[in-house]
């Protein structure tokens, strides 16, 4: 029985580092050509606020996680050690949910930049969601940070709770108290994805019907538009992040399933998926952006000609 949970947890970080190193490197690649061309233009469009800060917070994400669930494995004391365990978790937590209401800021972002339609507040969107992008990127922040709070409250009432019950015995009432505040806990948690899920969605059916009626428009007066490119480059963008956050919307549900079962095999397909999600999201973003496309194309060509 040790030597499978031995091997089981050399395994996972074995998977997990080579994916947290991974999208290390194409968050940290997104941030320098961001940065070098701050320094260069001395501005940055909202487009590539947006960028900058997601890849900041997917790039700490990855390392605060990756950090976790590496002590988690190789010293399983750790979890009890106060208040290490709780500051790492917290803010896993709050780099996780700043990482996707970040991304959905983007897609909203994307929808109301590229969308046409004729209705006087998405008209005033479209006219003032540069003046927007900072306050929702702060909102963003926020919501993040007080998720991440409740990440340490739960982990602190989890301990205390076990220490009460260890010192007192009174199993009950440590039990209520701690299915109520632990059900509680999951279920603000709960919402914060499942609202920046519902904001990937929206932007997803508001793009596609725009995409529909543009070319539909197009093909009665027979003509090219260009905004015709920028609608589908938008569209597939917006799909792949709707695709990647219905599964990870499922992995986290399963998390939640399967965190009080020894289900080894269910826990590492879904330990992979979420550590591939940032690299992979932001691999698709890089060739969604004509900039960062060219720059990664560029780099790649003098790497095979050395």
């Amino acid at each position: 029985q040790q030597y499978n949970v031995t091997s089981y947890g050399a395994m996972t970080v074995a998977i997990i580092t080579l994916e947290a190193s991974a999208g290390l490197w194409i968050n940290a690649f997104i941030l320098c050509v961001l940065c070098i061309g701050w320094i260069k233009k001395k501005t940055l469009n909202s487009n590539e606020k947006i960028l900058l800060l997601l890849s900041c917070s997917r790039i700490s994400y990855l390392c605060f996680s990756w950090v976790n669930h590496f002590l988690s494995i190789i010293y399983p004391n750790y979890l009890y050690a106060h208040p290490i365990f709780q500051v790492l978790a917290s803010f896993t937590a709050f780099f996780n949910y700043s990482n996707l209401w970040v991304s959905a800021c983007l897609c909203g972002f994307y929808c109301i930049k590229i969308a046409n339609f004729r209705n006087s507040f998405f008209i005033y969107l479209k006219v003032k969601i540069d003046r927007m992008v900072p306050w929702l990127l702060l909102g963003s922040v926020l919501l993040a940070l007080a998720m991440g709070i409740v990440a340490y409250d739960l982990i602190e009432t989890m301990q205390s709770n076990n220490l009460t019950l260890t010192c007192l015995g009174n199993f009950w009432e440590a039990s209520i108290g701690m299915d109520k505040h632990f059900f509680s806990s999951v279920f603000l948690t709960g919402f914060g994805y499942a609202a920046s899920f519902m904001a990937v969605i929206f932007a997803a059916v508001f793009l596609l019907f725009s995409l529909w009626r543009h070319k539909c428009k197009m093909q009665t007066n027979s003509m090219k538009d260009l905004s015709m490119d920028a609608h589908i480059r938008a569209m597939n963008s917006i799909l792949s992040f709707l695709v990647m956050y219905s599964i990870n919307f499922v992995c986290l549900i399963l998390t939640i399933i399967y965190i009080m079962k020894n289900e080894n095999t269910m826990r590492l397909l879904i330990t992979i998926y979420l550590y591939a999600f940032p690299g992979v999201h932001s691999l698709i973003l890089i060739f969604s952006n004509p900039k960062l496309e060219k720059t990664l194309l560029r780099i790649l060509s003098c790497v095979k000609c050395e």
